[in-house]
This record gives C-alpha cells, structure tokens and sequence, in this order.
C-alpha cells in the first residue's frame, strides 16, 4: 500500500516536467522573441492534472504517514518540503487559470507564474530524492 504514493507522486513530477517543458516554449515567444508553437490548451489541460496530483499525492502522503508510521511529518525533511510546496500549487493554479480565464497580451504575470512554478518544480524534484531515501529507511528497512 505505501508505494502507491511515490508511484503517483514520481508520475506527477514526470507530467510537471513536460508541462514545464510546454510553459518554456511560451517563455521563449514572449520574452525571448522566437517563433515557437505553444500549445496553450495542452498546457493548461496538463497543469490542471499536474497540480491536482501533486496535492493530492502530498495529502496521500501525510495520511499514509499517519496510518502507517503514526504521525505527521515523521519524515522529516521530505514532509517540511511538501509544506512548503502547498503555497507554490495553490499560486501556479490559481494564476494559470486567471489566464486561461482572462485571455490577453500580458508580460509580468506569466514570468512571474513561470518563476513560482520553477521553484515548485525544483522542490518536486527534491522531493524525489528525498522520498527515496524515507521509502528505503521506514519502508523497506535497508
């Protein structure tokens, strides 16, 4: 039952790459002025997947932490980044779909979106490894 989370997890952080992937052939259009193809609606779509997994998996996880190691943040590091995590999904949602929603030539906001949702990334990333280490150390006992 515990691996189902760093299954799901690791799937979310595979989709937030491309994902990202997508937002950085936007990045290039408008900032860096080449002509590129941004599909903005695969984007949007894979975000929204993205975004949900990776708080829903973050919320599998603390339950399993609670009904199998019996506690909150038992995993040290790896739980205090998922924390950290909740601010970045809630603005990489919340101002991707103000967009989607709000269609029109925009500079600040989108640089400002790509940024926190790097740094979102990033931690994912983090959690990765750091979810490894908690899964051979609490779950598997090596």
């Amino acid at each position: 039952m515990l691996v189902i989370h760093p299954i799901i997890q690791f799937s979310a952080v595979m989709l937030t790459l491309y994902v990202f992937y997508l937002g950085v052939q936007r990045f290039r259009s408008l900032h860096l002025h080449h002509k590129t193809l941004f599909r903005w609606k695969r984007h949007v779509l894979l975000g929204k997947i993205a975004m949900l997994a990776l708080l829903g998996g973050m919320m599998g996880g603390m339950t399993m932490g609670y009904l199998y190691l019996h506690g909150f943040l038992i995993t040290g590091f790896h739980g205090r980044v998922a924390l950290v995590m909740t601010p970045f999904i809630i603005f990489g949602s919340a101002s991707g779909l103000y967009m989607n929603r709000n269609k029109k030539k925009r500079t600040a906001l989108p640089m400002i979106h790509g940024l926190s949702n790097l740094v979102l990334l990033i931690l994912a990333l983090t959690q990765v490894v750091t979810g490894w280490r908690v899964y051979m150390l609490l779950v598997s006992g090596r």
